[in-house]
């Protein structure tokens, strides 16, 4: 029988993370004014009010400092279920590992909104966070095997395969990706947060339901990390919902996808964990070509407002039909027979104007003009969704591929 009391301590921790962050958010928005950490939300009417921008740097403190009054209550529960001194010292080095991860982006991130990083930086700090977390794995677990799903466990001859350090490989991808992926599905107020939020109680829901399987001890170590992380961007999320009286800023959305990433690793269910990252994966592949610049990316896609009606509407880019090549053209054949972008031509300046690769302006074709706030709850009525088909596919359609 396991013990919930280390349940019931994470649970008590991320309801008391929720009102220090909530308590904490209106004193501190004043030190970000002063500092000129501010901006204009771009999807209001009256957008003369200076915003504080890059408040997600308090949740993520926040964060920590519960977790590092954590670490006790992790040590203690480590050793009362039986564990020798060394995996005991193994798992506890884990732990301190991924706040070491998860610190190393909240201070990449916000030096990314200080500082303004280029695109192809953004991509090279992720990697940089996950060091810590890659070089404790190396040296404590160090298991770079996978098992291989029917039917190619029949065509190889093997159950499960070594990657090695391509092992090691993956999980610095999937850091990156983790990252990125909340980060460019942003824009709106609250979808940032309220994402995470989703995936968070997903994940948390998924360990709750293997807590009396073998995996328990990789569970209960996502149990420990991720109701702080929910208490935190709950408190957020109450003042970035629309109208946003705060921004998180990229240090939130690096914040999040670094946790997502930790608890993946470490936890050993990155593969359920992609599951609940269905709409970021998707518009991750629909961002592709504007992202490698296939197509021409503006600094923001986000939707813009239409002010008369106060709806938002699909942002758009305009360039040169003559400037793009061959795979150029293809991506935009299949973009459009798909529906995803709206293609305007004009033959007589000989340019084409889309509507840019974002889920989010997918979203508005399909659903039509909407308001920002409706919106937001679309994306998140959308990712709970998502949410159930990787229940449905994690404890249901995965016994077609994998014999457990």
């Amino acid at each position: 029988m396991i013990e919930y009391g280390g349940v019931l301590i994470s649970f008590g921790t991320g309801i008391l993370s929720f009102l220090i962050t909530y308590y904490s958010i209106p004193k501190v928005t004043n030190l970000f004014l002063t500092a000129n950490l501010a901006g204009k939300d771009l999807n209001k009417r009256h957008n003369d009010y200076r915003v504080p921008e890059g408040v997600g740097v308090v949740a993520g403190a926040i964060f920590l400092v519960s977790m590092f009054c954590m670490i006790p209550v992790y040590y203690v529960h480590s050793t009362e279920k039986g564990e020798g001194t060394l995996d005991t010292m193994k798992l506890l080095a884990q732990f301190l590992s991924a706040l070491l991860s998860i610190c190393c982006m909240i201070l990449l991130g916000f030096a990314d909104d200080v500082m303004d990083l280029r695109w192809r930086d953004k991509l090279l700090l992720p990697t940089i966070g996950s060091l810590p977390l890659l070089m404790v794995y190396y040296v404590t677990y160090g298991n770079t095997y996978i098992v291989l799903p029917h039917p190619i466990d029949t065509m190889i001859g093997a159950t499960s395969i070594n990657l090695g350090v391509l092992y090691y490989v993956y999980m610095g991808m999937l850091a990156v990706f983790c990252t990125n992926a909340i980060n460019i599905l942003a824009g709106v107020n609250g979808v940032e947060c309220g994402q995470s939020i989703v995936i968070a109680i997903s994940l948390l829901v998924n360990s709750l339901l293997n807590l009396q399987t073998d995996l328990w001890r990789d569970h209960m170590f996502c149990v420990y990390l991720v109701c702080p992380f929910i208490g935190v961007s709950a408190a957020v999320l109450k003042f970035n919902w629309y109208p946003s009286k705060v921004f998180v800023g990229d240090t939130y959305c690096y914040f999040a996808g670094m946790t997502f990433a930790v608890l993946g690793i470490l936890g050993h269910f990155s593969k359920t964990m992609m599951l609940f990252f269905l709409p970021q994966i998707f518009n991750f592949i629909l961002s592709v070509p504007q992202l490698f610049r296939l197509i021409p990316c503006p600094r923001h896609r986000l939707p813009r407002l239409h002010p008369e009606h106060d709806v938002l509407v699909m942002s758009t880019v305009t360039f040169k039909e003559c400037d793009l090549g061959f795979v150029s053209r293809l991506c935009l054949r299949v973009l459009d027979i798909l529906y995803l972008t709206k293609i305007t031509k004009n033959n007589e300046e000989n340019t084409i104007t889309i509507s840019n690769l974002t889920i989010l302006n997918v979203m508005i074709r399909a659903l039509g003009h909407t308001h920002e706030r409706t919106l937001t709850t679309y994306v998140l009525v959308l990712q709970v969704l998502c949410s159930g088909i990787g229940f449905l596919i994690r404890y249901q359609l995965v016994h077609i591929f994998y014999d457990n």
